[in-house]
């Protein structure tokens, strides 16, 4: 595509004295969003923008932030990431047709171990707390791009190609649609989700949002961290129950191959950025409110003669074995082929990028996408040999839960 000729942003960073939560100071229109623990990166209006397409996607987004961060007069009195101009951005998983976005906003708030910044650009103004969002009204959920009965049919399908040998997992999305009677505010669902799943990382961008408890990549003063999740079960809410439920999946030999996948995939994918690497020999188990899932935090050191910015170490990590499957190509064309839906920008990276190329994306999972009255729920699973069609159909209606329930009143 023709890269858009990047504008010349005059910025200015300076810190606050505000405590108020961020998401209670985001306008309804045209908001960004990154929070976890309400820390994170809130912002509003559109300075700066370019929605490119395709395979290339992510090299002419890095190209254009180079650009414009070069042309910008930027002055920042806090230097800390995520400080002076930021952009957000949120990429399709596939190459094809591939619609994603990069944004600057013109007004962003941080906050980061008690410091809060504000950043206005050009002749933005900031105005602090903003009004109330009122909740969904008359929710109906219905079928997506097919019933749990055909999904199932999928699902059998992929088995009997991984049995075949074509591959060795491929993970299969579905989708479910809300309908409400007039249309809902996107901060209302953030709200919710912010409240309930503080673990995870709450984003909106471009009428995307979610509580991903994926972190693709972090980039921060030359050290790398991923956080791999794959191996899934769902909570009962007892206790007891569920603390068994949480040694059985530690136990679980289908879900440690599957999860050896997806940590494998990511740490070859790092390896020729980092001078040095730890890759942990055995997952933790991480608990959320509706699921429990085998996790790996991987860490590395960029080499020093490296200057890759982190949407370029988010663009060699995707997809990856927990979004994709292995090997790659054959889980993708695989997917394309069988999963009979539109991923859009469903887990694909989401996050955000500071000038000195330091940032965080995230996989855009437990999410949704909004537009006037309408929100189309994903949830996806890791197919693998010995996968059950009915269990993969639960675990999918486990995963639509955060957002699902994020859209009820009350």
């Amino acid at each position: 595509m023709a890269t858009p000729e990047s504008p010349g942003l005059s910025v200015r960073t300076t810190e606050i004295d505000d405590d108020d939560p961020l998401l209670d100071l985001l306008p309804a229109d045209q908001a960004v969003t990154w929070l976890r623990r309400d820390e994170g990166l809130v912002g509003w209006g559109v300075a700066a923008e370019i929605r490119p397409r395709g395979i290339t996607r992510f090299s002419d987004a890095d190209k254009w932030w180079t650009e414009t961060v070069a042309r910008a007069d930027i002055r920042d009195d806090v230097n800390e990431p995520g400080t002076g101009l930021v952009c957000f951005g949120s990429f399709a998983f596939a190459d094809d047709p591939g619609d994603s976005v990069l944004t600057v906003p013109r007004v962003v708030v941080g906050r980061r171990s008690g410091r809060t910044w504000l950043t206005l650009v050009d002749d933005a103004s900031y105005a602090g707390r903003s009004e109330v969002a009122d909740a969904p009204e008359d929710v109906v959920f219905s079928d997506g791009a097919m019933d749990g009965e055909h999904w199932m049919a999928v699902v059998a399908e992929a088995v009997r190609r991984i049995t075949a040998g074509a591959l060795g997992k491929v993970v299969l999305a579905r989708d479910l649609v809300a309908t409400a009677a007039s249309r809902i505010d996107v901060r209302w669902p953030l709200r919710r989700l912010v409240t309930s799943y503080p673990m995870c990382w709450t984003f909106h961008v471009d009428g995307l949002f979610g509580a991903t408890p994926e972190m693709l990549v972090r980039r921060e003063r030359g050290l790398v961290t991923s956080r791999v999740l794959a191996g899934t079960i769902r909570r009962t809410g007892d206790d007891e129950r569920d603390l068994a439920l949480a040694a059985a999946l530690a136990r679980s030999t289908k879900d440690h191959a599957e999860h050896e996948y997806a940590v494998r995939s990511v740490a070859d994918a790092l390896e020729p950025h980092c001078s040095s690497m730890t890759v942990p020999e055995t997952p933790f188990v991480l608990h959320l409110p509706n699921v429990m899932h085998l996790a790996s935090d991987i860490a590395g050191v960029v080499h020093d003669a490296t200057t890759v910015s982190s949407l370029q170490l988010a663009a060699s990590l995707h997809p990856s074995a927990a979004v994709g499957g292995t090997p790659t190509t054959a889980a993708v064309a695989l997917i394309s082929e069988i999963e009979g839906m539109e991923r859009g920008r469903y887990a694909g990276p989401v996050g955000w990028m500071d000038t000195s190329g330091d940032g965080e994306w995230g996989i855009a999972l437990r999410s949704a996408e909004i537009a006037g009255n309408t929100v189309r729920l994903f949830a996806g699973c890791g197919i693998v040999a010995d996968s059950d069609p009915e269990a993969e159909l639960a675990e999918t209606q486990a995963k639509f839960v955060p957002v699902r329930d994020s859209l009820a009143a009350g």
